[in-house]
């Protein structure tokens, strides 16, 4: 009875009410005698709802050699205009370089190119006001937009689609479409990189713990620290612009798979569409979808480096660690507890890491394996681009307006520095530069952590005496390379922690990004 009910209130019934009828009897024995057969009652009227349906339809733009028209299942089942519609302005960018084209080439005349362009931008305002109807029974952007066209127009819109494929309709859309995503992405990446240089900025002289494996390793600066994010971006941004540069070719003219025999000119249509050249190959123009696969990957990379970047900061926040403080503006509370704070956004920046990475893999599972050309599977790659996109450009968001509210806690922090011997690494160059040999200074610099654990001490606390006992090459100017400030201030190769690195880089990144001092 759950599974009858369900399928009549959640789906609409069988078009045929005798299956209806033949699916009820069974369950009825079983139910109750108070119930209604409400299901049946539903069936019957969904059926008729469903006839009044079938009159209504329209003839598809591709039905000339059907009889008749597909099922309610199927139409549900197939239609992207529930998503795809997210592509009307490529769409119609495409139209209007096609129609132009068609023109030139003389395929149509000029009178129903300006007709077409009128009717194209007719619809774009519909659109863009809210007032174009999506209809589903059209199933996607280019159906609904044509067919539209051709209400609108008459005979010159059915000549939009000479020389034309659904098949290479939709890779352009898509991949003007991605060429606008990258743009809007690689802007948030700098937006973020800028908050995080002027955070930096705020912070020149402040020394933190450094970690590797999740303890005390070395102290390091926090502008050294931040600006480790900022060059991850870098990266990010590079593979998107490297990407985008394989996203700009048209693939527009390779019809379903083998082209035309009329006289086209791509090369046309691509210079209009501002794309480097035509897909040389119309198979392989309609076929790969490897520039969603590399675009979905470089935010897969960059959604990583962002949830890392969470999950420090979550940390940082906690009581335990306490060297961060988010404001109330980018906090949130508990329903039931009432003295938390909690960091939510960099959580959800570090959960929404897993829908970028799941998006990936969504795409990259449903081209594994299909045949050359196109296949109706790559319908399914919308939904997880437009999802990655939407969670990148949120999470760099939030990432930013969450680094220009944030203080880190100076005396937290530096109360904290002496745990852990992070000096221990210098004392061991110190060694080094007295001739001994790095195995054997790393060696004796155990055998003085050591003895401080024995002692329950620093060891900028350990005496001269302490010092010369585990090794007589110690000499009084040890001190100056004991503490984490004199740690520090030893670094001095590119790139490294030192102040005068990390003041050259930070320069160097004002520059970069055209940061006014």
């Amino acid at each position: 009875l759950m599974a009858a009910t369900s399928h009549s209130l959640l789906s609409p019934a069988p078009t045929s009410l005798p299956r209806a009828r033949l699916a009820f009897p069974a369950v009825r024995a079983v139910a109750p005698r108070r119930r209604p057969s409400f299901p049946a009652v539903a069936a019957a009227a969904s059926s008729m709802a469903s006839s009044e349906a079938e009159e209504k339809k329209e003839t598809k733009l591709w039905g000339g050699r059907f009889e008749e028209g597909v099922t309610d299942a199927v139409e549900r089942f197939t239609e992207s205009i529930s998503y795809d519609w997210q592509l009307y302005k490529y769409d119609i960018m495409g139209s209007k370089a096609h129609a132009s084209m068609l023109a030139a080439q003389g395929l149509i005349t000029t009178g129903d190119r300006d007709i077409i362009l009128e009717g194209l931008d007719q619809i774009e305002k519909q659109i863009q006001d809210g007032k174009f109807e999506w209809r589903k029974d059209r199933e996607d952007v280019h159906m609904n937009i044509e067919a539209a066209l051709i209400e609108k127009v008459g005979e010159p819109a059915k000549k939009l689609h000479t020389a034309r494929s659904r098949n290479d309709q939709i890779v352009t859309d898509l991949r003007l479409w991605c060429r606008d995503a990258i743009d809007k992405i690689l802007i948030r990446i700098k937006q973020f990189q800028v908050s995080l240089v002027l955070l930096a900025s705020k912070y020149v002289d402040l020394i933190v713990p450094g970690y590797t494996h999740l303890q005390r390793a070395q102290p390091v600066l926090l502008p050294h620290l931040l600006l480790s994010y900022v060059e991850q971006l870098e990266r990010d941004a590079g593979r998107l612009i490297d990407c985008r540069e394989r996203v700009n070719f048209c693939p527009l003219g390779a019809c379903a798979l083998a082209g035309t025999g009329l006289p086209i000119d791509r090369f046309k249509t691509a210079k209009d569409l501002k794309f480097t050249a035509p897909m040389k190959n119309s198979i392989d123009a309609v076929s790969d979808r490897d520039f969603v696969l590399e675009f979905l990957a470089a935010n897969s990379i960059a959604a990583i480096h962002l949830s890392r970047i969470g999950e420090e900061w979550v940390l940082w926040a906690s009581e335990e660690f306490g060297f961060l403080t988010p404001s109330d503006s980018v906090s949130t509370g508990s329903s039931i507890m009432p003295q938390k704070k909690n960091p939510d956004p960099m959580e959800l920046v570090r959960g929404k890491s897993a829908r970028v990475v799941g998006d990936l893999m969504t795409v990259l599972v449903l081209c594994k394996g299909l045949p050359q050309a196109y296949n109706r599977d790559l319908q399914e790659d919308k939904e997880p681009l437009f999802d990655s996109v939407k969670a990148i450009l949120g999470m760099l968001e939030v990432c930013s307006e969450f680094s220009q509210n944030i203080s880190f806690n100076s005396k937290r922090i530096q109360s904290s520095l002496p745990a852990g011997y992070l000096d221990a690494t210098t004392l061991a160059d110190y060694l080094v530069k007295k001739g001994v040999p790095f195995r054997t200074s790393h060696e004796i610099v155990g055998r003085c952590v050591a003895l401080c654990v024995s002692k329950n001490c620093q060891l900028t606390e350990l005496e001269m005496d302490d010092l010369k006992a585990v090794h007589p090459v110690f000499e009084a100017d040890v001190y100056a390379y004991l503490g984490v400030e004199n740690a520090v201030n030893k670094f001095i190769s590119y790139g490294s922690t030192g102040s005068e690195q990390v003041k050259k880089q930070l320069e160097d990144w004002r520059v970069q990004l055209g940061i006014n001092p």
